[in-house]
């Protein structure tokens, strides 16, 4: 009897050029299969997935699928891709960095229940909605949930849709340890049943969850052969002393340049950079912060943590002058009142900033180096060009993130990882005096997640440099940290 394969890539070769990978690509999916590709950040993962799915037409080689039992043919029915990359479907078009936080510019964007549409198969909804806590945000709009809550929504969204293949990329990201567990938990029971094939797109090499099977390693945009579970991990288990010691030795060096960089800024003198007093921010009528003090004084690094939508992303609009209503708080940064004569770009040019909202607007298909000197005026584009001796700064901090090859590279061809790197040195290259980062090492394989927290550390030896850091995983955090906060989510 012959195996069926939902998805059959033979001897593939895209037609474009500037989607195609660097080797024909082959790979069979089995009807039986949990498959993982894993690769590092710019391996070539979505390029493929793009062939699989059908996306870009081939010049070479063929794609079939075989989708049984489900009586539909087509890969558009059959096939639901998630890529985690802050979407908010039908709001998009005209979504801007920042409204978010506008109030009134938010009445366009649809709701949660109404981006679900209905649903007829009550059981099987009332057990998703339960899973990852859809029903509180139902009336919510789209454009207002958290980061981990918009994973949530995606995926319950897809999951409803009863597809045969469910493709997703770095789907444990953005999410708090209680909902990673509770996901892992539903996917293995999916993956039980026998009737949805999951691929998971993954940036760490030893994030494999136990319900797969297979794994297709991807690297330097080539496709490897297909290893079990167990190969896969036989492999991770050799460890490659020589290349141990050559990373270690490349973070050395990069701590080393990072923490004996000249200063050429000149920094605020006050003994506190923020200070927020009986800080309350509404929507309509969600409470999202509640009568909140929180003191940072200068030299001090935070962890600033909390369960998916308890507020951290509002809490940092404040801090960084992109909500209006910090207007209406008794908001200090750098030792003055908000609202007391400063612009927003003075504020501004003392912060470096990056975080999964700004990922999601930064749309610009300028040069790479382009989008990390557009940090210099905090603008989401370029609109002045920087001077030479910019430029050289630019190229810098593009060259200790590891991504220095690419700067002339279009930024929406880069991989979400690499974009991340980008907008990672746009945050660091005018050396703040406080340096905001949420989820920074969001999508990053492990190599380069090792070379951005050994960066944090650095950089926070500095003098007189101060830290905010968000995140989900507790490892993340660098050793420098002082200071914690946890919100809880406001109760309605």
């Amino acid at each position: 009897m012959t195996e069926q394969n939902t998805i059959l890539l033979k001897d593939a070769v895209a037609r474009n050029p500037l989607v195609r990978l660097d080797a024909p690509a082959s790979v069979a999916f089995g009807a039986d299969e949990q498959i993982a590709l894993i690769g590092p950040n710019g391996a070539g993962k979505t390029l493929l997935v793009d062939m699989l799915t059908g996306k870009y037409p081939l010049r070479e080689g063929s794609l079939t699928y075989d989708f049984h039992p489900s009586t539909s043919t087509s890969a558009y029915e059959n096939i639901r891709y998630i890529a985690f990359r802050d979407t908010y479907g039908s709001a998009d078009a005209n979504y801007y960095y920042q409204q978010r936080w506008n109030a009134h510019d938010q009445d366009d964007a649809p709701t949660v229940h109404q981006q679900l549409g209905e649903v007829h198969d009550e059981a099987y909804r009332h057990r998703l909605f339960n899973l990852f806590g859809i029903e509180p945000l139902l009336d919510k709009r789209i454009i207002l949930l958290s980061s981990g809550e918009l994973r949530k929504f995606q995926l319950a969204k897809a999951l409803l849709t009863h597809p045969r293949v469910l493709i997703l990329d770095n789907p444990f990201i953005g999410l708090d340890a209680a909902t990673r567990d509770l996901l892992t938990d539903l996917l293995t029971h999916i993956a039980s049943l026998g009737t949805l094939q999951l691929v998971l797109v993954l940036s760490m090499l030893d994030d494999v969850p136990p319900f797969i099977t297979h794994v297709i390693p991807i690297a330097d945009r080539r496709v490897g052969p297909k290893l079990t579970r167990s190969e896969w991990l036989d492999r991770l288990a050799r460890p490659d002393a020589n290349r141990e010691a050559s990373e270690q030795a490349l973070l050395a060096n990069l701590r080393s340049q990072v923490e004996h960089l000249p200063y050429t800024h000149t920094n605020y003198t006050a003994p506190e950079v923020v200070k927020l007093t009986h800080v309350t921010i509404r929507y309509g009528e969600r409470t999202i912060l509640r009568n909140l003090d929180w003191t940072i004084k200068r030299g001090e690094k935070w962890a600033l943590g909390g369960e998916n939508g308890a507020g951290k992303s509002t809490l940092l609009s404040l801090i960084c002058a992109d909500n209006p209503q910090s207007y209406a708080c008794d908001i200090h940064l750098f030792g003055r009142k908000r609202g007391t004569g400063e612009s927003i770009w003075d504020i501004k040019s003392h912060i470096g900033y990056v975080s999964p909202e700004m990922h999601r607007a930064y749309l610009k298909n300028l040069p790479t180096i382009d989008i990390v000197a557009s940090g210099l005026h905090d603008s989401i584009g370029l609109y002045k060009r920087p001077r030479p001796e910019e430029l050289d700064a630019c190229a810098w901090w593009m060259d200790i993130f590891g991504i220095a090859a690419l700067r002339d590279r279009p930024f929406l061809q880069l991989s979400s990882g690499e974009q991340r790197l980008a907008l990672l040195a746009r945050a660091f290259m005018k050396d703040p005096e406080l340096l905001i980062l949420d989820e920074p090492l969001h999508g990053l394989d492990t190599h380069n997640r090792r070379r951005v927290k050994a960066i944090i550390e650095a950089f926070c030896h500095r003098h007189d440099k101060t830290l905010i850091m968000v995140t989900h995983y507790a490892n993340e955090l660098p050793n420098t940290i002082t200071h914690r906060l946890w919100l809880k989510r406001t109760l309605l």
